[in-house]
């Protein structure tokens, strides 16, 4: 494998849909992954671009993005296909004219999984916050995950992908994810940004950002995150919506030396809000 193969990830995507910067170990990590075709896990905490990686990655790459959100009550099987049992049964009681009740391939639906193993191109899969999801839903992945195939019992056939997608796998570290699931994956922990690279992220979406602007809205921002008793910490995305307002305010440097305005934008607990407001102190 040459070296352009396996740097196929720059890390850093400017475009009208996606603005995205990833560290060199972020970058690394996932032409890793795409080099060993196993799936690549992503950790930390909220708001520091776990789920906009797969976007970016698509982009860069110029692949087509598939989106598998997961929820408390996902299996494993919704995300290979769907079998609409009560729309056969309404079609074969009441009649359908745009479908064959016998042909039982008319009522099976790909799921995000399905349809990423019959594209025709490679895709990028996004598994979004798979810790949500039942403990046995991760392992109930392994043999889809491995051989990149799985079975439709209703009609005996088997789909097997006709190209390995890019899989990314996010996790807010909800629950422990079995060893058996973490051994087929390689994994990375985003760590949240630095304030040098925190002020690159904000200059990629606010490339006009005066920087006397910039040093006091992270000086700001990075005060709130000393507070140790806010139960949810303001993050990148947060830091990004509070930026954009300021712009839109007209908001001077000399006022954000005074106070922290629209903190609402950065803090989403009323808890929170009110511990920011008696703990972050400003000189006079």
């Amino acid at each position: 494998m040459s070296n352009t193969e396996f740097n196929q990830f720059k890390g850093n995507v400017n475009t009208e849909r996606v603005r995205y910067i990833a560290d060199p170990q972020l970058r690394n990590i996932v032409n890793v992954s795409i080099a060993l075709a196993r799936p690549l896990l992503v950790k930390g905490e909220p708001g520091t671009g776990k789920t906009l990686l797969s976007h970016a990655i698509a982009e860069a790459l110029g692949k087509q993005l598939i989106i598998w959100n997961i929820k408390s009550t996902t299996e494993a099987i919704d995300g290979c296909y769907m079998y609409d049992t009560v729309q056969r049964l309404n079609d074969s009681r009441f009649g359908c004219e745009d479908r064959d009740v016998d042909n039982i391939k008319d009522y099976i639906t790909l799921g995000p999984l399905g349809e990423a193993f019959v594209s025709d191109e490679q895709v990028v899969l996004l598994i979004d916050e798979v810790d949500k999801a039942d403990i046995e839903f991760p392992n109930d992945l392994l043999q889809e995950l491995d051989v990149m195939e799985f079975y439709i019992k209703e009609t005996k056939e088997f789909i097997k992908a006709k190209h390995r997608p890019i899989v990314i796998i996010t996790s807010n570290n909800e629950k422990e994810l079995p060893d058996a699931f973490l051994r087929r994956c390689v994994f990375h922990w985003i760590e949240f940004p630095s304030k040098e690279f925190m002020a690159e992220i904000c200059r990629l979406h606010y490339p006009n950002l005066k920087q006397n602007l910039l040093d006091q809205c992270l000086k700001n921002f990075y005060l709130l995150r000393t507070i140790t008793k806010l139960r949810k910490m303001p993050s990148t995305s947060e830091l990004l919506d509070w930026i954009g307002v300021l712009l839109k305010s007209g908001i001077t440097v000399e006022e954000l030396k005074k106070g922290i305005p629209f903190l609402g934008v950065l803090i989403k607990k009323e808890k929170d809000l009110e511990i920011a407001i008696e703990k972050a102190k400003f000189p006079s």
